[in-house]
């Protein structure tokens, strides 16, 4: 049985200069959007008592309240669901927060990256810092009491000083949640035919990040997954639930959901499904149930996917779950990766366990898992 659901809003008023998600700057087919994002929830949501559901982008905070709690009265909700509303800084105003609160979002995430002016100019963001302070304002005088924010290390220009600065703050406004991304540069963005000068070299992003680490911890965060740090008994509920390789919907445009039979502990090749929602947007509006891809897993496969999402955690993996539920025996299977990299990993009570350094080159690492 799915209990939570992804809803993605692929609106943005303009595109950032790093950014090669699916987004679109064309809001007049906004409403043709909703309509069919409507049709795919009502066709495809089997009415279950959802735990999490998380609104993301694109600008889900382009939705007027009204267009929002159409959505959200399409859902039956747990009492204790946890609702998460991304939204960026430039958006905010202190009626539009309340309103937020009064439909029962309880998490806000806000898209900050960074509070340098300079470097937000050159990534192409639309706010300032000011804008950021407001919009943290507006949140709490709204009455939410569990912030994220998005910042992200490795950007144009920026030293770790400059990062360290971003960090400070995080304590002072009153976060709750940190979700920390280096930066990427992929095919799609403006950035990449238009590579900017002054970009900080492999070596200085990795300081950053042990320094995040650091700052965070002496703060009070709990680092609980690689790229997210948070306030005791402020964890991500959804994003844990795609780590410990769970089910999930997934609507709206190029949003991705997994699914499986309700009962199979693990599942076979015929009843685990992982699948992606058409990604471009006129023919999704067009067909809004049609895939643009589906893929049924082997149990190799959901026991590589288990692998890779659980060492995301800082926890790490339990291995006599994953020995229970595949039938294997897991020290004994990647005994040589575990050998070969022994100073990355640790020994839990409960299994393994990447070191912040194995953190670093974690994707080295969790590609033999897959290899292998």
């Amino acid at each position: 049985m799915v209990k939570n659901a992804y809803i993605h809003i692929p609106f943005c008023k303009s595109k950032c200069n790093y950014c090669s998600f699916v987004s679109f700057c064309n809001l007049g087919l906004k409403n043709d959007y909703l309509n069919a994002l409507k049709k795919q929830i009502k066709a495809e949501y089997q009415g279950e008592s959802l735990n999490t559901i998380y609104f993301g982008g694109g600008t889900p905070s382009l939705l007027s309240i009204d267009e929002f709690r159409e959505l959200l009265d399409l859902f039956n909700l747990n009492k204790d669901v946890e609702i998460t509303f991304e939204a960026n800084p430039d958006d905010a105003n202190l009626e539009y927060s309340k309103n937020l609160m009064q439909l029962g979002v309880n998490r806000l995430s806000l898209g900050v990256q960074t509070f340098d002016d300079k470097i937000l100019q050159i990534i192409g963001r639309r706010h300032n810092a000011v804008q950021t302070l407001f919009a943290l304002h507006c949140a709490a005088e709204a009455g939410f009491d569990n912030i994220n924010i998005d910042l992200i290390h490795g950007l144009p220009t920026q030293s770790l000083a400059d990062f360290v600065s971003d960090l400070q703050k995080v304590e002072e406004l009153g976060i709750h949640h940190v979700s920390l991304y280096g930066l990427k540069i992929e095919d799609g963005c403006y950035f990449y035919k238009n590579l900017p000068s002054c970009l900080p070299d492999l070596d200085l992003q990795a300081d950053m990040y042990l320094k995040a680490v650091e700052v965070l911890k002496d703060k009070g965060f709990e680092h609980y997954e690689i790229s997210n740090f948070s306030l005791p008994g402020f964890n991500s509920k959804h994003n844990l639930n795609y780590w410990n390789n769970n089910t999930y919907y997934g609507f709206g445009c190029s949003a991705s959901g997994y699914s499986y039979v309700v009962g199979q502990v693990c599942p076979t090749y015929e009843t685990a499904v992982r699948y992606t929602n058409e990604i471009n947007l006129k023919k999704y509006i067009q067909n809004p149930l049609n895939k643009f891809s589906k893929q049924h897993l082997s149990e190799q496969e959901i026991l590589e996917e288990a692998i890779f999402l659980g060492f995301r955690k800082i926890a790490g993996i339990n291995v006599e779950e994953i020995n229970k539920k595949f039938d294997i025996d897991f020290d004994e299977k990647y005994s040589k990766i575990l050998e070969q990299y022994s100073e990355f990993f640790i020994k839990t009570q409960t299994g393994w366990a990447l070191t912040t350094k194995g953190i670093l080159i974690s994707n080295e690492i969790l590609a033999q898992f897959i290899a292998d």
